[in-house]
């Protein structure tokens, strides 16, 4: 795992600042826990619309991240998931310098 990204997400983890899948994204989402949601890039059109449109009704951005599939994303948070909330500012903000950096690089 030598990705900035997936590094992040490890140590998110590990700080328990993470929902994994719908249902506690969902809930994240509700109570306000959830500063960012990210998804699988091989998540279901119908699972992507569906959260994308709670995380829009609760003001969160969402980023479908083009370059991991579930398998590693999954790896990387060690369990199985293709929608993960990202509970924390400081997390949430540095997955997206982290991807910010990434689109400079292109």
């Amino acid at each position: 795992m030598n990705d900035k990204i997936l590094t992040l997400l490890g140590f998110a983890t590990k700080a328990g600042k993470l929902s994994y899948g719908f249902d506690a994204v969902k809930t994240a989402l509700a109570q306000s826990k959830s500063k960012l949601v990210l998804i699988a890039n091989d998540l279901s059109q119908k699972s992507q619309k569906e959260v994308v449109f709670f995380a829009d009704k609760f003001k969160t951005k969402v980023l479908v991240l083009q370059s991991y599939d579930m398998e590693t994303l999954s790896h990387a948070v060690g369990r199985k998931c293709g929608i993960i909330s990202v509970n924390d500012s400081s997390f949430a903000d540095g997955v997206l310098s982290a991807i910010n950096f990434r689109e400079e690089l292109k």
